[in-house]
């Protein structure tokens, strides 16, 4: 995988605040997860999904929360604590180390927009899920350039800022959509995609959504100022894009898709 490039002093609360806010329940739910199951939750972060998966596959279940990060899984393993269905791992999602055939249901949100080659973590994903078992890869799909107005330099400067990030990182912001296609050359059946807001702003933004974008920027900077000629340059461009965000006569979203499909 390649350097995390979003780490900041800040990055557990964004994390955190930015699973808070999404229906995770809903999506597990929806796409399989059940009472009893043996359940994997691939590159766990803080292990808010991990918690919640727990919740939903009862004490008759268990949940693996996996990770790379020492610090993410220390905290991880702090929110789960009461938990006795949930145990961490530290691991590449390219390389769990993990049993073949262990799970019954697979999921990974967040995570594949930072592998340069998002078909080896989807082969290993495969390899630790049971026959007839289900895989779901939940991930961005677009810069954070839709909505109206939006000024066209601030459209040019995101999808500038998504190319440094992608040239410097390996970090593909339009994974979302890629995700069908890999899931059918990995061989998966009965493949379903959900598009789902990944937020929805008529008007202005409120102040976790600023601190979001706000903390993005900042641990963006070293990768994004030589794309924008200067740190003042890029700076000025992250200024003007969080006013955009607080504009109250302005519409903004990102779509969030979740591909799910079944081992054969």
């Amino acid at each position: 995988m390649s350097a995390y490039v979003m780490e900041s002093e800040g990055e557990t609360r964004r994390l955190l605040e930015q699973a808070r806010a999404l229906p995770v329940r809903g999506h597990l739910l929806n796409t399989g997860l059940a009472p009893g199951m043996a359940a994997l939750d691939a590159g766990c972060g803080p292990g808010l999904i991990t918690a919640v998966m727990a919740d939903v596959v009862g004490p008759g279940g268990s949940v693996v929360g996996l990770d790379s990060s020492d610090k993410r899984l220390a905290e991880a393993r702090s929110l789960c604590s009461g938990l006795k269905q949930c145990r961490f791992v530290q691991a590449d999602v390219r390389k769990t180390e993990l049993p073949a055939n262990a799970f019954d249901y697979v999921w990974s949100q967040f995570v594949f927009e930072y592998l340069p080659a998002p078909e080896e973590g989807l082969a290993e994903l495969l390899r630790v899920t049971r026959p007839g078992g289900r895989v779901v890869v939940a991930d961005v799909d677009g810069p954070g350039d839709l909505g109206w107005p939006f000024p066209e330099e601030l459209r040019e400067g995101i999808q500038k800022l998504a190319a440094a990030a992608k040239a410097a990182a390996g970090v593909d912001v339009q994974v979302g959509r890629k995700m069908f296609h890999l899931f059918r050359r990995a061989g998966l059946s009965q493949i379903r995609v959900h598009l789902a807001p990944l937020y929805v702003v008529a008007g202005a933004a409120d102040a976790r959504q600023m601190e979001d974008w706000a903390t993005r920027f900042k641990a963006l900077e070293p990768i994004a100022a030589p794309a924008f000629g200067s740190l003042a340059a890029y700076q000025e461009f992250a200024r003007r894009y969080l006013a955009m965000l607080g504009d109250p006569d302005t519409l903004k979203y990102s779509v969030l898709l979740i591909t799910e499909g079944q081992k054969q």
